[in-house]
C-alpha cells in the first residue's frame, strides 16, 4: 500500500523525537514501512512515492500487435518461435490484450 506524501513526512518528522515502533502505532503504518521511508529519506532526500516500473516478461504486447499486423495468417506456434515462448504463452497474450484477427471474408 502507498501512502501520501504528506502522512510520509508527518511521520519522519515524528519519528525524530519517537521511537519506530511509537511512530508505528501512531500513524498506523508498519515499522518496516517507517524504516524503508527512514532510508530513502537518506538516500535521496525526498519522500515522494517510487514511480512503478513494469517490465514485460517475455511477450511486449506493442511487439506482438505489430507482428500479428506484419504476419497475420501465422500460427502461435510460429510466433512463439519468434518469441521464444510456447504457443499457449502467445495464445494467453493475445487474449490478455484483447489481439485478434477478424476474418472478413463471407465464404460463398
Amino acid at each position: 500500500m502507498s501512502y501520501e506524501k504528506k502522512i510520509r513526512e508527518q511521520a519522519m518528522k515524528y519519528r525524530e523525537t519517537h521511537t519506530k515502533k511509537a511512530t508505528a502505532e501512531t500513524f498506523g503504518v508498519s515499522e518496516s514501512a517507517i524504516r524503508d521511508w527512514t532510508r530513502q529519506l537518506k538516500e535521496t532526500g525526498v519522500l515522494e512515492k517510487k514511480p512503478l516500473e513494469r517490465k514485460w516478461r517475455k511477450i511486449d504486447p506493442e511487439k506482438l500487435r505489430a507482428d500479428v499486423l506484419e504476419n497475420p495468417d501465422d500460427f502461435n506456434s510460429e510466433r512463439a518461435e519468434r518469441f521464444g515462448c510456447t504457443d499457449e504463452g502467445i495464445r494467453q497474450s493475445l487474449k490478455k490484450h484483447k489481439i485478434t484477427r477478424k476474418k472478413n471474408d463471407r465464404i460463398r
